[in-house]
């Protein structure tokens, strides 16, 4: 019985930590100005929950519980550094002579402004003087309180590569002495830009997985979507964290419509629509009208949102609006310049006004270079020369598409397309 217990608690405490250690990591990195020293301080914390819940019980206010543990031994540190007196302002003084036993402080009132503090580490996390991959791993492991191992395994990385990023990401954010704020005035925009690109990211590994044996990650876009959610409820006048919120919810109900019985890839215009999860459908219409509601000049995620909604709105393929989806993609085309929305414009033309429409479009993006190792260019091609009747051309575009791909549900499915069109 014991044993079940010591399991149960065990269960309790990682839910704990996940909900709790993005709060956690984020006010003791405003108390010692220094992320590292934070995330120890959290896990150390952690660690005395693991220990002491099992035979103390799970506390009334968890989160309370292991912020108080967590400034006692900052408190200690400080000693230890002969900074004590000077910093044990900033902890609050009645901490220092709390017993263990006394009924856990209040959070909100040891840490007003928790929120601002959660805002402050994203910015953070996503700072641009990051590489990508170190802004992402980053974010997974302090906002979404995944291990190293868990990250890892996420993206089909290395464990030692992905500790080495975080490793040097901290010491980056400490060497270039970034601070723990949220910006302001002229540099809010390019640094929210850098948070959403990340959570864009990562949900787009989760959505289509650019290497591996599956189609789909969910935990990476639940993850994603998660992120979202915390950042709109922070930044609630942005409407481009909106218009993400928007299109992540949209895409996430597509999920359980994307994959077959086998795991197999089921495109768009194949899925069963009775599947696609209408509860997320309606989030993420609500979240486009919020993202609508606050700015006449829509960004890319709006526009990206929108074009998700249209699909979203089609209780049939062929209801589907593709002359507004093209509109859109024009609209996104000159807010994002991108080779790749002209492509998606190009698909969405094609099923606008046909194939050769489309497959004019296409043509004039085959010598973009960078577009050369991109495997959805061929793919489209191949798909457009089919419905046009050149099979042979179209199977070529096929083969050339699978051996692009890192994706081996993807690569099977190309692989396919390419022997239904030596077939015809």
């Amino acid at each position: 019985m014991a044993a079940v217990s010591a399991i149960e608690t065990q269960r309790t405490v990682e839910a704990v930590w996940r909900i709790e250690s993005a709060r956690l990591v984020a006010g003791l990195a405003r108390m010692t100005h220094d992320i590292d020293a934070a995330e120890e301080l959290a896990q150390e914390a952690l660690v005395a929950a693991l220990q002491q819940w099992p035979q103390s019980g799970v506390p009334d206010n968890p989160g309370a519980w292991l912020m108080s543990v967590a400034k006692r031994r900052a408190i200690d540190e400080f000693r230890r550094q002969q900074r004590f007196e000077r910093k044990v302002a900033e902890l609050g003084r009645d901490l220092e002579h709390d017993a263990w036993q006394q009924p856990e402080p209040d959070l909100d009132r040891i840490d007003g402004g928790i929120e601002d503090d959660l805002l402050r580490l994203v910015f953070t996390a996503c700072h641009p003087v990051l590489p990508t991959e170190a802004r992402v791993a980053l974010t997974l492991r302090l906002l979404g309180g995944l291990s190293t191992g868990e990250i890892a395994r996420a993206f089909l990385a290395p464990e030692p590569t992905v500790a080495q990023r975080i490793v040097r990401a901290k010491k980056t954010l400490a060497k270039k002495q970034i601070p723990f704020e949220v910006p302001r005035g002229e540099e809010l925009a390019p640094r929210l830009a850098s948070v959403l690109e990340v959570i864009y990211l990562i949900f787009n590994e989760g959505y289509s997985a650019t290497a591996g044996d599956d189609w789909m990650r969910p935990e990476l876009c639940a993850e994603a979507l998660r992120l979202a959610r915390v950042l709109a409820g922070l930044a609630n006048a942005e409407p481009e964290v909106h218009g993400l919120v928007a299109l992540l919810e949209i895409q996430a109900s597509r999920s359980r419509a994307r994959v077959g019985a086998d795991g197999e890839p089921v495109l768009l215009l194949d899925q069963n629509r009775a599947r696609w999860d209408q509860l997320l459908i309606r989030r993420g219409l609500a979240a486009l009208d919020r993202a609508e509601s606050l700015t006449d000049e829509p960004g890319p995620y709006q526009l990206q949102a929108a074009i998700a909604a249209c699909h979203a709105r089609a209780r049939r393929p062929e209801d589907t609006d593709w002359h507004r989806i093209a509109a859109l993609y024009e609209e996104l085309a000159v807010v994002n310049p991108s080779p790749v929305v002209e492509l998606n414009r190009a698909v969405a033309v094609s099923m606008a006004d046909g194939p050769a429409a489309g497959l004019q479009l296409v043509d004039e993006l085959r010598d973009e270079p960078a577009l050369r190792n991109y495997h959805l260019l061929p793919s489209v091609r191949g798909d457009l020369l089919a419905k046009l009747g050149r099979h042979g051309e179209a199977r070529a575009e096929f083969d050339h598409a699978a051996a692009l791909t890192g994706n081996e549900r993807e690569r099977a499915l190309l692989l396919d397309r390419a022997r239904q069109a030596r077939g015809s």
